[in-house]
C-alpha cells in the first residue's frame, strides 16, 4: 500500500525562534490527536537542526526544502544533502517550481541533486507540473512526462521508490486558484501512467503522488477521496498549525 502523505513547505517564512515554536505546537497537537497519514514537514535549512530536537520523528519526519548539486567543497553559501541528513531530516523538496524558475534549476542539475540526496538517504519530493501557458496549450501531459524523464528515470527501480512525486500546476501555486479535483485526478493519473510505463504496475502502484497548489482544509476532503492523489504539499497553509493540521485531518 502506499503511504498517505501531507508535507507542509515553509519556504523563506518563520525566523528560528517562531519555527521551533511552530514545530512544537504541530507535534502537541499530532502527539494528542494521531495523524492518520504520515506528516512531514520541509523548513529552512537554519531550523533544521533546531527542529528535529523538538519534534518526535515517529509522528513528524523532518525534511529540507533543497539540497546542493555538489556532495562538498568550495561552493560558499550551499547547503549539502550530507549535511541535511545530519540534521535528523529524512526528506529534501527537489525540483520545486520556485527553484527552477527563480534559480535556473535545469533538469540536469536536479539530476545531480536526486542522485546526491538518495546517496545520502535521503526521500526525495519531486515536484513537477505545468504553468498556466502550458496548461492552456494543453501541453501539461508532455511538460510533466519531460520532467520525469530529465531528472528521476535515470534511477534504478529500487532507486525510484523512494521518491515522492508532488504535481505543482505552477498556476495555482499560492494564487488561490486550485486544479478542481477531476483536473488533478486526471493529470495524477496520467503521472502514474507513465511510471508504470517506464517501471511497471507495481512500482507506479507503490509511488506516492501529492497535490500542491492551493490545497487548504477546506477543499482536501474532495482531492484526498480521488484514488491517484496520496495527500498533498503544502505551502501557505503549513505555517499555521490549525490550517495545517486541518488539511492532515481530511484523511480521518
Amino acid at each position: 500500500m502506499r503511504k498517505k502523505i501531507v508535507a507542509g513547505n515553509w519556504k523563506m517564512n518563520k525566523n528560528l525562534q517562531e519555527g521551533i515554536a511552530l514545530a512544537t505546537e504541530l507535534n502537541e497537537a499530532l502527539a494528542a490527536d494521531k495523524p492518520n497519514c504520515d506528516v512531514v514537514i520541509c523548513t529552512p535549512f537554519i531550523h533544521l537542526a533546531k527542529v528535529s530536537d523538538v519534534i518526535d520523528h515517529s509522528v513528524i519526519g523532518l525534511g529540507a526544502e533543497n539540497c546542493a548539486d555538489k556532495d562538498k567543497g568550495a561552493f560558499t553559501g550551499e547547503v549539502s544533502a550530507e549535511m541535511v541528513k545530519s540534521t535528523g531530516a529524512e526528506y529534501v523538496i527537489l525540483g520545486h517550481s520556485e527553484r527552477r524558475e527563480y534559480y535556473k534549476e535545469t533538469p540536469e542539475i536536479l539530476k545531480e541533486k536526486v542522485l546526491l540526496a538518495l546517496a545520502n538517504g535521503l526521500k526525495v519530493i519531486f515536484c513537477i507540473g505545468e504553468s498556466l501557458d502550458e496548461r492552456e496549450a494543453n501541453k501539461q501531459n508532455e511538460v510533466v512526462k519531460a520532467e520525469l524523464e530529465g531528472s528521476v528515470f535515470n534511477l534504478s527501480a529500487e532507486d525510484f521508490g523512494k521518491i515522492i512525486i508532488a504535481y505543482e500546476p505552477i498556476w495555482a501555486i499560492g494564487t488561490g486558484k486550485t486544479a478542481s479535483s477531476e483536473q488533478a485526478e486526471e493529470i495524477h493519473a496520467y503521472i502514474r501512467s507513465v511510471i508504470a510505463d517506464k517501471y511497471g504496475k507495481e512500482v507506479a502502484d507503490n509511488t506516492s503522488i501529492l497535490y500542491g497548489g492551493s490545497c487548504k482544509a477546506s477543499n482536501a476532503p474532495e482531492l484526498f477521496a480521488k484514488p491517484d492523489i496520496d495527500g498533498g504539499l503544502i505551502g501557505g497553509a503549513s505555517l499555521k498549525c490549525a490550517d495545517f493540521k486541518g488539511i492532515i485531518d481530511a484523511w480521518k
